[in-house]
Formats: structure tokens, sequence, C-alpha cells
């Protein structure tokens, strides 16, 4: 149990990450491209009476030395290591910390050995309670929010106590519409800390948090944003009046339909993220997406006419993969000038239906290890690859898809803000890619 002696200071941090595991420096940023949703809707949740700072460590680094009563952490399992040795040394000053994010659904025992309370779920349901017992010093190890919040009524989030000046002229705003996916994909791990359940917020509500924002930029930060494409089309009808330029992430099949798409152009759509995983039908079964069985050359031809400016989503290493997936799907993207691809190695997060069937199977390398430190990695045991041998091909595929040559054949001449947008991130992707530090060359 643990008493404050003190005020109602509170310091709520994200963590960066280490750079790799042999190279235990933190990494920083100057600048975000998105201002995050994540510190300021924590700091909405806030009770009154609490004086609140916000830590981007990427962005400002953190100050141990920071006045404060009590330090929350939010934590993801790549920067879990970082968030850990940080809670080490706010606890060495005797402050308590607590913990919560998606990492604590997965590692909720591993994380309590660094903190004084752990909070599993929607923090909607539980970080008041936190707050209220540390105050009272009569923390529990463990809250746990078994109720999925209905997503009515949510508070503003408080961007007034983040440092505007970090997120450039033109500032996207992450807003969420939703939570939850209705597919069940069998790589996917999100189901069990978002909820079965596909919830949407009531549309008045987002576009009010838009207006407040007071930004044309927004990115919608929905797990698929179009769950319920009815209620989608509703809220674009409901956007059109403000005139946004606005990203969201959705199923390829949607893209199939004529009048959804018709809708989100008028309603301001710059960019659309789709997980389109393979070009493989069997590859696509293995993973429970047959939903995404349908003519992937039509939907993006249409795209192309439109004008959308789009981004495709692939992973490799499907038990049905071979080595001619990868010279297919290289043909694919040429074929169809693809604006911009992410190339991934199909990885069995904690919590999805991959890992326990992995795990059954014997076939996961490093279990501890997966999602904690940037770049490519392989953790799994294929039947047709080595590990290294696997990483090499997704490599090669990138490297050439991203190459000049393939640029200047799939990408049209930068005069319109879509096109603009495509070679920014071709240019970023090509010297972004990285293999981890897990290259496990021995299976």
């Amino acid at each position: 149990m643990t008493t404050l002696t003190m005020g109602k200071k509170l310091l709520i941090i994200q963590p960066s990450h280490y750079r790799s595991r042999s190279e235990r420096t933190v990494v920083k940023i100057d600048k975000r491209k998105v201002v995050p949703l994540t510190l300021p809707y924590l700091a909405a949740l806030t009770p009154a009476g609490w004086e609140v700072k916000l830590v981007d460590e990427q962005l400002d680094g953190i100050d141990f030395a920071a006045p404060a009563d009590l330090v929350a952490i939010t934590v993801w399992t790549i920067n879990s290591l970082r968030a850990y040795d940080v809670a080490d040394r706010f606890r060495r000053r005797g402050l308590p910390v607590i913990m919560g994010g998606p990492h604590m659904s997965f590692h909720s025992d591993e994380a309590s050995e660094h903190c004084d309370a752990v909070g599993i779920g929607e923090g909607e349901n539980i970080w008041s309670q936190m707050l209220a017992d540390a105050e009272n010093g009569n923390l529990r190890k463990l809250y746990r929010s078994d109720l999925l919040c209905d997503l009515q009524g949510l508070p503003g989030p408080r961007y007034e106590l983040l440092n505007m000046d970090k997120y450039g002229y033109f500032k996207t705003f992450s807003v969420q519409s939703s939570r939850g996916c209705p597919f069940k994909c069998e790589f996917c791990s999100e189901r069990l800390y978002l909820g079965s359940q596909y919830r949407c917020r009531p549309i008045a509500e987002v576009v009010e948090e838009i207006r407040r924002c007071g930004s044309r930029y927004i990115l919608f930060a929905d797990s698929n944003f179009a769950g319920r494409v009815e209620n989608a089309m509703k809220l674009m009808e409901a956007i059109i009046p403000l005139k946004l330029r606005w990203s969201a992430l959705w199923s390829l099949r949607l893209c199939a339909d004529g009048e959804f798409l018709n809708l989100a152009q008028r309603s301001g759509l710059l960019h659309v993220n789709i997980g389109i995983e393979s070009i493989s039908a069997d590859t696509l079964t293995e993973m429970n997406k047959k939903i995404n069985m349908v003519n992937q050359e039509e939907i993006l031809r249409d795209l192309r006419k439109r004008g959308i400016s789009y981004s495709l989503n692939f992973i490799f290493g499907s038990d049905a993969d071979r080595e001619d997936i990868f010279p297919a799907t290289l043909s694919f993207l040429m074929r169809n000038k693809v604006p911009a691809a992410y190339l991934n190695i199909l990885t069995p997060h904690k919590g999805s239906a991959l890992y326990d069937r992995l795990e059954a199977e014997n076939r996961i390398i490093d279990s501890d290890g997966i999602g904690r430190w940037p770049g490519m990695s392989c953790h799994i045991k294929h039947p047709h690859f080595s590990s290294a041998a696997l990483l090499r091909h997704v490599e090669e595929l990138h490297n050439e898809f991203y190459s000049y040559r393939s640029m200047l054949a799939r990408l049209p001449i930068p005069l319109t803000r879509a096109a603009i947008a495509s070679w920014i991130v071709n240019f970023s992707e090509r010297n972004s890619f990285q293999i981890g530090a897990e290259n496990f060359s021995d299976y």
C-alpha cells in the first residue's frame, strides 16, 4: 500500500523506446506529424483538482526531478522496457507509479514488478478510481475494466496541455469515432484489449471534437473506420460542412462500394490505408481474411481513376506463402501503380489466435521479445523459409518497390496534394526499412 504525502500533482508519461536490443539509447524526434490522442485524453479523464503535466519522451525528454505526487505511464510493448526503467527511477524517489495501456493486457504480471498499480482495459472505467485510491493511500495492485464503455459523453482531449510547436504548421489531429473491429483476423490481438464488440461514438460528439481541435486535417484513429457502414456514412455526411482533409483505415471490401467512396470524396477524404494483407487466396483463407477475396485489381483501378490516395498493408509469412509470393506481389504493385505499400512479416502477438496456434505447435521464436524492438523481425518457424530467408525476401521486395525506377514508374507527377503526399511517403519508406535486433538466422 502506497501513501501520498504531498498534493495532487499528476505526471502522465508516454515513454520513448530503445533503439535496439544492443543499443539502449532512447529514440528522440524533433516533431510529430500527428497530434496524439492518448495523453490529452487521459488528462481529460482526470477528475478536477489534479494538476496535470503531460510528457511525450520522444519529443521532450523526462525531468526525473520534476515535482509530482503520482506518475502514470501509458505502455505499448515496444516501449515497455523503457517504461520499466522510467518507473523504477521515479519509485526510487519514493513516488507511486501506475501503469496502463495495451501492454498491460498481455504482460500485467511483468509490469507489476515495476509499478504500484496496473490498469487493464478501458480507462474510462478505472482511471478515476485509481487516482482516488492513490490520493487516499490505498492503491490496489490490479485494476481491471471488464465492462466496455459505450462511448457516449466522452470528454474532449485537453490539447492545451501539449506544446503545439512540436506538431508542425499543418496539424493533423487524431480523432476516434469507434472502437473495436467486426472482423476476427487470426493475427490480430486488438480484440482482447479493445473488446469484441464494435462500438461507435455519437456522431454529433465526434463532429464537436473535430470543431474544438480547430484543424481541417483529421486522422480517424479507428481500427476500422467503417465497421458499421451506415454509421460511417452518416458521419461523413455530417463533416461535409467542415471542409476537412481526413484519413482513415478501412477494409478493402469498402473500396468496392461506389456510393461509399463517392461520399468519402465529397466529405474530404485525403488518404485511406487498406489492410489487403495478401494477393494469395490461400493466404487470406489461412488468416481468416476471406473478406479480402475480391477483385483486388479492379478495386485499385477504380481508386486510381478517382484520384484517391491510398496505401496497402501486406503481411508475409503465412504457411501458405511460397517463394513465388514475393515476385508476384511486386508485379501486382507495379501493374496497379500502387502509391505506397507497407510490407510486414507475420507476427504472433500475444492475445491473438495465431499466437495460441503457433505456441501449441512450438513454432514461436523468442516469445518474450515479440514487439519489444523497432525494425522488422521474424518470430515464427516457417515450414518453407528460415527466419533469415523470410526477412531477406521482404527486404528485397521493399528495396525493389521503393527504388527510384519503381517510383518513377508508379507515381504521378507531383502536381496535386495527394501526389505530393505519395512522393513524400515513398522517400520516407525508402530510407526507413530496418531489420530488427531479432534476426534469428539459426531457424
